[in-house]
Parts: structure tokens; sequence; C-alpha cells
């Protein structure tokens, strides 16, 4: 096995090539749409910004935290219809639903963010955010608090991926809901919540893109939110002792 050319078919496979035609749309279609899509978003950003304002430890915040995934889960569905998507094998022959290909991806985003972390971690101005929002698992339930990341991070992708990424146009299909995601996440005041939204909505739209649903970009998703909610604390204090 020559590892190299593996990971490049690999990385061609699962974020490059668009092996699915895509559908058309009618223009009343897409028009619904695009306002369904925008009225859930401002509804869910405001959410997220009122979330993310509640005390660490107040059961409100869990309620607050699934009210913004109710937000986009319903306007997700509401948008139209949405499909799981299926993976594709280097020769561009179906594969299976995307799974083991989006804990590979989430997995890998997962080390690349502990690694920065540890650099990151050390600049004042960005850290303090970042345990602001650590508090809410530090004074919750750690279990709950996993629960409600994982439903949120669902809701997202069907959103932002399911819903947002069809409303766009055919060319600014993954930078357009990446980057309209990363804006929804602007209220919580947390720099680095935003760049990882970016990452994590270029990812998963590339995986949008290439498998034409939103399973593979769910399970990217949950491995790499699920990831950094028990292992950013530990990388942030590798930070502090090496630098």
């Amino acid at each position: 096995m020559h590892l190299p050319s593996e990971l490049g078919a690999f990385i061609r496979a699962s974020l490059v090539h668009r092996v699915q035609g895509r559908r058309e749309k009618s223009p009343t279609q897409v028009r619904r749409r695009r306002i369904v899509v925008t009225i859930t978003l401002l509804l869910g950003a405001a959410g997220l910004g009122a979330a993310l304002d509640v005390a660490p430890g107040e059961p409100l915040f869990y309620v607050a935290s699934l009210g913004v995934a109710a937000i986009w889960t319903i306007g997700a569905f509401a948008s139209g219809p949405l499909s799981r998507g299926r993976s594709w094998t280097r020769e561009g022959k179906p594969g299976g639903r995307a799974v083991v290909q989006g804990l590979i991806l989430g997995g890998s985003l997962l080390a690349v963010f502990f690694l920065g972390a540890m650099v990151v971690g050390q600049v004042d101005f960005l850290r303090g955010p970042v345990d602001d929002l650590l508090e809410h698992a530090h004074f919750g339930n750690i279990a709950i608090v996993a629960a409600v990341t994982a439903i949120s991070g669902i809701g997202e992708e069907l959103f932002f991926r399911g819903a947002v990424f069809a409303a766009m146009p055919r060319r600014w299909e993954i930078i357009g809901s990446a980057l309209i995601y990363t804006l929804s996440t602007v209220l919580s005041g947390v720099p680095l919540l935003s760049f990882a939204a970016l990452c994590l909505g270029l990812l998963t739209g590339a995986q949008r893109r290439v498998t034409g649903g939103v399973l593979g970009p769910i399970v990217s998703h949950l491995t790499w939110s699920l990831g950094m909610l028990f292992l950013l604390p530990s990388a942030l204090s590798i930070g502090d002792l090496l630098w």
C-alpha cells in the first residue's frame, strides 16, 4: 500500500468528485426554500446568542440550546426535502452511507484543532471566551451537555448542509453555506467558535457536495464537536504546560 496515493484517493472520493447528479428545482421551490432559510437563520442566530448568555450551570442553558436545535431542524424540513446521501468509491461507484468517511474526516479535523488549541490557547483575548464557553460543561452534567451538543450538531447540519446548501446557487454551495454558518455564530462573541464554524462548514460542505446528502456531514460534525467537548480542556492544559 502506497500511503500518499491512498490518502489522495480518499480525499478525492470523499471531498472532491461530485458523482451524484443534482435534481433541478422549479423557481417556486427555490424561492420558498430561500424564504424559509432566511427566517430560520434570523431566529436561530438570535436564539444561539441568547443561549450563550445564560450563566453556566443554569438549566435554562440546556432548554435554550435545544430550542435553537429545534429551530434549525424545523426550518430544515420546512424548506423542502432532504437526502441522506451516500459515499462513493474511488472508481465513482456507489458505496455506503458515508458514515466511515464522516468518522475519518471529523476525526482528522479534531486532531488539527487539538494541536491548534495548544498554541492558540496561550493568546489571552482568544482564550478568555473559550474558557467562558467551557464553563457550561464544567458546571453542568457532562452527559447532558454531550447529549445537547449532539442534538445541536444534528440540527445544524440538517439546516446548513441541508436547507442552506440547497438554497444556494450552485457555484456558491460550499463557500456560501459555510459563510452563513459562520455568521450565525458571531453573536456568541467567541472568535474561535466562528473560526471553527468556518473550517467545519467548508469540510462538511464539500462532503455534502460529493455525497448529495446530510448523513456524512452529520457524522463528521458529531465526531468533531463531541471530541472537542471532551478533549479541548486537555489540549489547553497541555498547551499551558508546554508554553
